[in-house]
């Protein structure tokens, strides 16, 4: 049985005031200078040094909007003069995937490498598009002694990455066959390529470092990085060429026609080494992936956008459609256990990743949840070519692979929880377990179709 995977977060507050979400709006022509003050009683402290906060800040009442929503004083105000609304500025942050709210969660679990808590409660819709659609089943959350996170039951992440034999034969007590070569990861997430626009100072280098502490997997270009080590996994073109990688235990190159020769190549390099086939998802990579199984593929990396939908395509599927097709294709076909499947593109929470990874994948890629996490704030300038408002740039090492660990450890501990609440002691169990999962459209059709017929738009 593998040892207990472990992350250690360490506290980590940001270089700069986060954006919060919500503020109070104080009437003051109608105050009446109460002794007792309801906001000298925030339980948080944040009025209760009004001119000092004030002294601090560098914007005009910034500290304003780092209420945490108790609304305590707005209710318990004797002239009901304080009104909660809403930071503009936060509603700015991220774009319509990566919402203000994922934003927000992530800083915070950055920072803290702790499960993200909100005293406000849940106040948004209850489905929605792609991953917003599916809800894990938590049945088993009654169980006494599921404690998740808290370490008295053995729940192991780790998860294989290679090809594995679809069946074991022996002559005599000796395997007749020789086993693939397999590499593990303690959780079923790699660090991702860092994209262009965030290629600033030596952010590339933090991730894959952090990566090593993490004792996760780091993509690389090999035209752009100097990084070596196990950890690092080199991202090639269809060529192949990887020179001076040769001794890394994974290395992911472009499909093509002649994919299979320059497999064979790369075999002949190291014989070890776990060979993964980058392609972008679309409508035939069912087909493709099964053709590339039973040609003795290891492993493929399907690459959805950053809004984890196919690229390139007028009607894009999202993750969870286009996986599962291809998932139960090999499954019709008896060659999903030899094949991985290494799902980039559209990860944000980690409730996403195992949701992915129910819909079929065996693990995940992220890479802009980690740059939100050195407090980027996505707004887009920097892909514009302007300036960085929080200059990423500048970051130092300390800082941003803390904050990686930090958000690790916390998308560690909710996946933990997840495995808990479902029953489920090994991760690579949650692999197509759909039986795990509600999907909208299936409970919408059962409960309302026979009345209302079928809905008239598509529901992903």
């Amino acid at each position: 049985m593998p040892i207990k995977y472990h992350i250690t977060p360490r506290l980590t507050p940001p270089r700069t005031r986060p954006e919060g979400k919500l503020g109070i709006v104080d009437w003051r022509e109608d105050c009446s200078s109460c002794h007792n003050c309801v906001k000298k009683g925030c339980v948080y402290g944040l009025y209760r040094d009004e001119a000092d906060a004030l002294h601090e800040e560098r914007g005009y009442l910034d500290y304003i909007y780092q209420c945490k929503g108790c609304l305590t004083c707005v209710q318990n105000c004797t002239k009901n003069i304080l009104t909660r609304v809403v930071n503009p500025e936060w509603e700015r942050l991220g774009d319509a995937y990566f919402t203000p709210d994922i934003v927000m969660t992530t800083w915070a679990q950055a920072e803290t490498g702790a499960v993200p808590v909100s005293g406000c409660g849940y106040g948004g819709k209850f489905s929605g598009q792609g991953f917003d659609s599916m809800w894990t089943d938590m049945s088993e959350i009654v169980r006494p002694t599921r404690d998740g996170i808290h370490g008295r039951e053995y729940i192991n992440t780790g998860v294989d990455i290679g090809r594995k034999l679809n069946h074991l034969s022996f002559s005599g007590m000796e395997l007749e066959a020789v086993a693939p070569p397999l590499v593990q990861s303690p959780m079923p997430i790699m660090f991702d390529v860092v994209q262009p626009q965030w290629r600033r100072g030596s952010i590339p280098t933090f991730v894959s470092k952090a990566a090593l502490k993490l004792g996760l997997f780091s993509i690389v270009n090999v035209d752009q990085a100097s990084e070596k080590g196990s950890h690092i996994v080199p991202l090639t073109d269809a060529s192949g060429a990887a020179h001076g990688y040769g001794n890394s235990p994974m290395i992911i190159v472009a499909d093509s026609p002649k994919i299979l020769e320059v497999i064979a190549g790369l075999k002949r390099e190291n014989a070890k080494r776990v060979v993964v086939v980058k392609m972008p998802a679309g409508a035939e990579t069912d087909r493709r992936c099964l053709t590339l199984a039973r040609q003795g593929v290891e492993a493929v990396n399907i690459v959805f956008d950053d809004h984890g939908r196919e690229p390139g395509i007028s009607s894009p599927r999202h993750i969870r459609d286009a996986l599962r097709q291809t998932h139960q294709l090999l499954v019709k076909e008896g060659v999903r256990d030899e094949i991985t499947f290494i799902v980039s593109g559209g990860i944000a929470l980690p409730e996403h990743m195992a949701k992915a990874i129910i819909c079929g994948a065996d693990l995940v890629t992220v890479d802009i949840p980690l740059m939100i996490a050195m407090d980027c704030r996505l707004c887009g300038q920097c892909r514009d070519g302007g300036q960085c408002p929080v200059s990423l740039e500048t970051v130092d090492e300390d800082y941003a692979v803390h904050r990686i660990i930090n958000l690790m450890g916390a998308w560690h501990s909710q996946l933990l929880e997840m495995l808990g609440a479902m029953g489920i002691r090994e991760a690579r169990r949650l692999r197509g377990e759909v039986g795990r999962c509600m999907f909208f459209e299936d409970l919408e059709r059962a409960a309302f179709g026979r009345i209302f017929g079928k809905r008239k738009t598509t529901v992903v």
